[in-house]
């Protein structure tokens, strides 16, 4: 079992690409992470919000726990991050995090996370929260393991 990432957009670019390469190497199951990139809608607003949320929602598993990126989602702290990971991956459910389109995802896809996660306030480009996430899921790895990665 790994935490599976579902982004909506093109590759890493490069200096993205090796900061998640910095991270991933020193991520251990069940922490590890996998990509899938879905490409973006060629529709604008509404009309791409839906469809590229309609192809997330094809990949996840019925028993996965959802995490949705959402700027208006819930703001925690990463010892509460790594304790919700943790907890679903104790009870064996796939994590799946994802990252929506410029649009963001449908009500209807929020409503099927378990968990609706802001980031911060501020708004972050599409490249940058690949990263950011990558960092999260190491450190909640470290507070998991009881590691000092995390100073508190």
């Amino acid at each position: 079992m790994s935490v599976k990432v579902l982004a909506v957009g093109k590759k890493h670019e490069s200096w993205v690409a090796d900061g998640i390469g910095r991270y991933e190497q020193r991520l251990r199951k069940p922490f590890d992470v996998t990509w899938q990139l879905l490409p973006h809608s060629a529709r604008e607003g509404d009309a791409a919000r839906a469809e590229e949320s309609e192809r997330i929602a094809a990949k996840l598993d019925r028993d996965a726990f959802v995490v949705v990126l959402d700027e208006r989602g819930r703001n925690v702290d990463s010892p509460e991050l790594a304790k919700r990971l943790r907890t679903a991956l104790d009870a064996s459910r796939p994590i799946v995090v994802v990252i929506g389109g410029a649009y963001g995802v449908t009500e209807e896809l929020r409503r099927r996370a378990d968990f609706v996660w802001s980031l911060s306030a501020l708004v972050f480009p599409h490249q940058l929260v690949r990263l950011i996430l990558t960092e999260q899921i190491y450190r909640a790895q470290e507070i998991s393991a009881g590691r000092a990665y995390h100073h508190v």
